[in-house]
């Protein structure tokens, strides 16, 4: 294991933020994690650097998590469960298990991310969640090395929250991760419009696990910027869940408010939205700004701070909190 001082992380974040870790170390099995965690607690764990905002330099311990493999650990008739390695690139993993027959991820392709990190937000797009396909995960506590599997209940999931985000935050590093995928009968999910829109275009009725992945891969691409030509991290904001009566009160200044039921009390309203109305999409502060398409999306034009993009994220906040009394929260973890 190699140990190096003072490490450039510009390119182990999709923001291309430079910051310095104080000590870095990769590791690649379990066995080599173990050996640093008994001697080093206070550490920052690094997965694909794909939902963080690095505002300032990491003053301890980087630890990059890159186990790597996938395999089949059970499979019926019907069903596939696949265990893919922590520091597995989720896109990779995503086109793994489509030429493989496995379904039930493919809306979540394009998704920028290693697997390990995937139950901790519970990542979601077009419909689909984490939770859905989740099976278990296995983690290894920081202070004793022991190792632990988790189920879906244990995980306690919610929108872009589990366990891991709260009470047993910064207390385990997720090793590897199951999902239970279907083998026949796939439950194709077009619910979201832009999906059937797409397949339309090409002519596709009845499409399969490919044709809806690349039908995903098509959307986010004319929406989202590749992170490795325009740093991004992708949706850097959550769509607020707000009371109805605070919807219907909001509703009445802006009828044309869009809303998306969650119960009988709730609304989710998307921030996306909020934001464009509020004449954030395409501007730009520095090398700081919002996405030209897609106004969820904060972007490095080439040599923006983190604490510059961290300015605009909360200028945007205040704007759409005075503006519609509706206050959007960070998706992605401000470092």
């Amino acid at each position: 294991m190699n140990f190096q001082s003072n490490f450039q992380l510009k390119e182990y974040n999709t923001f291309g933020i430079s910051a310095q870790a104080k000590e870095f170390i990769a590791v690649s099995n379990t066995t080599e994690l173990a050996s640093v965690l008994k001697t080093n607690q206070d550490i920052f764990v690094l997965g694909g650097g794909s939902n963080m905002l690095l505002t300032q330099n990491i003053e301890k311990l980087v630890v990059h998590v890159n186990l790597k493999g996938i395999e089949i650990v059970n499979e019926d008739e019907n069903f596939a469960w696949i265990k893919a390695q922590a520091g597995e690139n989720w896109h990779e993993f995503v086109l793994w298990c489509i030429e493989h027959n496995f379904g039930g991820i493919e809306n979540l392709s394009l998704i920028p991310g290693n697997v390990g990190t995937t139950p901790i937000q519970n990542i979601g797009a077009y419909g689909v969640e984490i939770k859905d396909t989740f099976d278990s995960c296995t983690a290894m506590k920081i202070d004793n090395q022991s190792i632990k599997s988790f189920d879906k209940a244990t995980c306690k999931f919610g929108y872009r929250e589990s366990v891991f985000k709260n009470e047993l935050k910064n207390q385990y590093i997720i090793t590897d991760v199951t999902f239970k995928l279907t083998k026949t009968n796939h439950k194709i999910n077009t619910s979201y419009g832009a999906i059937d829109t797409e397949l339309e275009k090409n002519n596709i009725t009845n499409p399969t696990l490919k044709e809806i992945s690349n039908a995903v891969i098509s959307i986010r691409q004319s929406k989202l910027p590749n992170p490795k030509e325009l740093g991004n991290s992708g949706s850097f904001f959550k769509n607020p869940i707000i009371l109805k009566a605070d919807y219907d009160k909001a509703k009445q200044n802006h009828p044309e408010m869009p809303h998306y039921v969650v119960s009988e009390t709730e609304v989710k309203v998307p921030a996306g939205w909020l934001i464009e109305q509020a004449g954030f999409k395409g501007k730009r502060f520095g090398d700081a700004g919002i996405h030209k398409n897609q106004a969820l999306v904060l972007v490095n034009y080439g040599n923006a701070t983190g604490q510059e993009i961290l300015a605009v994220s909360r200028n945007i906040q205040d704007t759409i909190f005075k503006k519609f009394g509706i206050q959007i929260q960070a998706e992605v973890n401000v470092i």
